[in-house]
């Protein structure tokens, strides 16, 4: 292995391993990386041009904005409004209240953007209902984080927008059409795991409700879910761009929490407007020392000669793409989503590309992957934060999570292998 990888490794892995912040861990195991090839004055120029070039992008403007929304919608009523639609639609299914937060999950992440406010807003809810009607807390739990990172594929998301930015600009509004069918596919995929574990379990079925009560729940969450259909059809359609569309994101979700719903104050925003700062300093900061680690990986060659490893083992496509799946998994168990897609997309685009994946599909397939690692422990936010909700611990919701962990990478193969499922509506609507 290169000397430049070796200590970048051991360094970003040791200070990973002590707790430290991840955006230091990056930015301190590419100085030292760095100053194996030049001095300490030019090593700390070069990553901080590189950090300011990494964050000097029109499109990022569209994460604050998406942020701002998310939190505004999460506090907003919103998810209240989307799980008695959720209910009033598929309760009285087998596993009625385990597919209502399936189904909830998926719309809240699907507007907020967000996985981790899914799992707050929708379990902080859902785990107690669950578990008051004789659910294992800890299933509840594990539904929850699961549900939640569909979020991350069914469109607005950020990390598709940071994936677009570090493959060298891939069109959001076809990665963000991309992300419906494999999203819905994950939300499928764990309900059908609901209905068994419901069915096995014997767990009561609730009461059909009439047609108007349905009708009725369902128009109430439409405001709600008319965001989604502004958004994307207003990408599509050119009406703005990626980062306009937070913009009017944020102005949507103002008017319906504080005018319409009236569940937010006017006194109330200052805070909100506090806390998406915070969040965007965050992010941004990760994104700057991301990129540079990007670049010292490029200027010592190391995406290359990965590449080269990969297809001097094997040249079969299916044997490679498992690998880099199975890397990339363990990789969103110990690193979050936003520096492992800045960081690894330039490592394995490459690759994918010489075995004739798109960069649509390839990045549909690593957005997955690493929602896998957002439930998987060490490091898995959202798993802490479902954990947190449910009042459990990691290793109680580890047992009814290997199901779950067993339909998403089923779902996680069939994007790598099948390119109709993430290309054939962007294709559809001309954006491929």
């Amino acid at each position: 292995m290169d000397i430049t990888a070796l200590i970048l490794l051991l360094v970003f892995f040791s200070m990973l391993l002590i707790n430290v912040p991840i955006s230091i861990c990056i930015g301190l195991a590419t100085l030292v990386s760095l100053l194996m090839h030049i001095d300490f004055t030019a090593a700390t120029t070069t990553i901080a041009q590189q950090m300011a070039g990494g964050i000097d992008s029109f499109a990022l403007l569209a994460i604050p904005f998406f942020i701002l929304s998310g939190l505004i919608m999460g506090q907003g009523g919103i998810a209240k409004r989307l799980i008695e639609c959720a209910m009033a639609l598929i309760g009285a299914l087998p596993g009625g209240l385990a597919l209502v937060n399936v189904m909830s999950c998926m719309m809240f992440g699907a507007i907020s953007g967000s996985a981790v406010a899914a799992t707050s807003a929708i379990g902080s809810f859902m785990v107690p209902e669950m578990k008051k009607h004789g659910y294992d807390e800890n299933f509840a739990a594990a539904v929850t984080a699961s549900a939640a990172t569909t979020g991350m594929l069914i469109p607005p998301s950020n990390i598709l927008i940071i994936y677009a930015i570090a493959s060298g600009g891939v069109s959001i509004a076809a990665l963000f059409v991309a992300g419906y069918v494999p999203g819905i596919l994950v939300g499928l995929a764990l309900m059908t795991v609901c209905m068994l574990y419901a069915i096995k379990n014997k767990y009561p079925v609730s009461a059909r409700l009439p047609f108007n009560l349905v009708a009725k729940k369902v128009t109430a969450a439409l405001p709600s879910l008319l965001l989604v259909f502004i958004v994307i059809g207003g990408i599509i359609g050119g009406v703005f761009t990626a980062t306009e569309a937070g913009a009017v994101a944020v102005l949507y979700a103002l008017v319906l929490s504080v005018f319409i719903y009236k569940e937010i104050s006017t006194k109330s925003l200052p805070a909100l407007f506090l806390k998406a700062c915070e969040t965007t300093a965050i992010v941004m900061l990760i994104i700057g020392a991301s990129s540079a680690m990007s670049w010292l990986l490029s200027y010592a060659h190391i995406p290359q000669g990965i590449s080269d490893f990969f297809l001097q083992y094997s040249d079969n496509p299916i044997v490679i793409l498992l690998m880099i799946n199975l890397i990339l998994i363990l990789v969103g168990a110990f690193i979050d989503m936003t520096p492992a897609v800045l960081i690894f997309t330039p490592i394995f685009l490459p690759v994918a590309a010489e075995l004739g994946m798109g960069p649509i599909q390839f990045g549909i397939m690593m957005v997955l992957n690493l929602s896998i690692g957002l439930v998987s422990p060490p490091v898995g936010s959202v798993l802490f934060v479902s954990c947190a909700v449910a009042k459990t611990s990691i290793h109680k919701i580890i047992k009814p999570m290997i199901p779950l962990y067993f339909v998403m990478f089923l779902v996680l193969m069939l994007v790598t292998y099948v390119p109709a499922i993430s290309e054939t509506l962007p294709r559809m609507l001309g954006l491929l």
